[in-house]
């Protein structure tokens, strides 16, 4: 039995086929969508929604002609975001992403719609759905015959399923902001006396549900479930047991998860997440994570003049992070706070560099006290989780690429840590989890927690 995961992520589109009796990878394709669109304003990030249905939809087909057809497809994808599609079901916007910043454009009463929304109803931030949409409503710029919000994955989703109504999970749903967990439904009243269009906003599902089926271009009868968050996704396709492993993931962002049985008031850089059944994820997000590093080697690569054909400088970087490290000792980097995109709670605030030396002024210990400053930054979130839950994990899982790619930074989270790591064998986890969903969704196995047992580490 077969079984596809389908990640729309900010640059990729990963898809994968997995066994879904072992839990075994098969096959994966990610391509690159190449999907934002020119002649926007700076501050806003949009994407072609249209573009990356086309990609995804020739990508199934051709991981379904070479693997075989699936009992099921996993929908996942970047969360916060939205588009506005009409009754049909069609797209009418652009994609506005997790990275958009009209939220944080001053209006009429010298405010953000960010800090308008956070002050009356809870969890608000540029980039999240709800704060976007309130922007473009206050602005008048909501299509015409928009009927309702979806993310990109569920709008990849309806349209493999054939399904013209707009639904969401609670997890994509929090992820919008103004959402209260223990009701698990936005804050309709304090948003109606914002006078927020809140008509816009799809259909809140209970779970995971299959929307519907394949068709058309593709093997019919393929079930399709709404979308999993891909927080959530690559927690549930990282990790064996959620009770008691801390996951990081560094990418371009980076995160770390960790998940509890309890609903608690979520504080300061935290944020309380739905994700199974049973379990809620404490989140924190750094915003700009691994690509703090990968601004470091350009930062290297202009020093040096090395064309971008070059080949990558990843590899000489580590080397002498490793070799001052071991001349000058670790706590002889420079100290690196790694805020150079803000934080969810201040997007103005700046990244720092501090305690140079004559003694250290080394690329290696730049390099060095970049890599320790976007893990301290999970760290001390993760330090923070343990106080709200009041327990400590006992696993650590890593996951993403910045983490797969790079040694050292896997064993500078060990010792900060203190626990050995586990890297998961598919390096596709978001799409994996997302797969393994789908078979329970799809009635091929009793519980996302039996599924998440037939993970493999390296």
């Amino acid at each position: 039995m077969l079984a596809m995961g389908i990640d729309i992520g900010t640059t990729t589109i990963s898809i994968l086929m997995i066994d879904g009796d072992s839990g075994e990878f098969l096959d994966s394709i990610t391509i690159s969508h190449q999907s934002f669109l020119k002649g926007c304003p700076a501050c806003s990030k949009i994407q072609d929604p249209g573009k990356i249905w086309n990609l995804t939809e020739q990508a199934v087909r051709d991981m379904i002609h070479k693997n075989g057809k699936p009992a099921s497809i996993g929908m996942t994808g970047q969360m916060h975001g939205f588009l506005y599609v009409d009754a049909f079901g069609e797209a009418v916007s652009p994609l506005y992403t997790w990275q958009d910043g009209l939220g944080n454009e001053l209006m009429e009463d010298g405010r953000t719609c960010a800090e308008v929304l956070l002050e009356a109803a809870g969890t608000a931030a540029a980039g999240y759905g709800f704060t976007t949409h309130y922007y473009l409503q206050r602005k008048g710029l909501i299509p015409h015959n928009a009927e309702k919000m979806v993310t990109i994955s569920d709008y990849v989703g309806m349209k493999l399923g054939r399904c013209a109504k707009a639904s969401i999970a609670k997890d994509m749903a929090a992820s919008w902001g103004c959402y209260d967990l223990e009701l698990g439904d936005f804050r309709r009243h304090e948003l109606e006396e914002l006078k927020a269009e809140l008509s816009y906003l799809p259909e809140i599902l209970p779970g995971h549900n299959i929307i519907g089926s394949t068709a058309g271009n593709l093997p019919k009868g393929i079930p399709v479930t709404v979308s999993l968050g891909d927080n959530q996704a690559s927690v549930l396709g990282s990790v064996r047991d959620l009770s008691n492993t801390v996951l990081i993931n560094i990418g371009t962002g980076s995160q770390v998860s960790f998940g509890i049985p309890k609903y608690v008031e979520a504080r300061g850089s935290i944020e309380l997440r739905p994700c199974t059944e049973s379990l809620y994820l404490m989140v924190g997000s750094g915003l700009c994570g691994g690509r703090a590093y990968a601004m470091l080697e350009q930062f290297f690569r202009e020093a040096a003049r090395e064309d971008e054909d070059g080949g990558s400088i990843y590899s000489r970087m580590e080397m002498q992070a490793r070799d001052f490290m071991e001349t000058y000792g670790k706590e002889a980097a420079w100290k690196i706070r790694t805020t150079f995109s803000g934080t969810r709670s201040n997007p103005k605030e700046l990244g720092k560099i501090s305690g140079i030396s004559v003694e250290n002024f080394h690329p290696g210990a730049m390099t060095l006290g970049m890599l320790m400053g976007i893990l301290e930054e999970l760290y001390e979130m993760y330090i923070e989780m343990c106080s709200m839950a009041e327990t400590k994990a006992i696993h650590l899982v890593g996951s993403g690429n910045g983490i797969r790619r790079n040694c050292l930074m896997r064993e500078l989270a060990k010792e900060l840590f203190r626990m050995p790591m586990q890297i998961p064998v598919c390096k596709e986890e978001a799409a994996y989890g997302a797969a393994l969903q789908s078979l329970v969704s799809a009635g091929h196995g009793r519980s996302i927690e039996e599924m998440q047992k037939r993970i493999q580490y390296l």
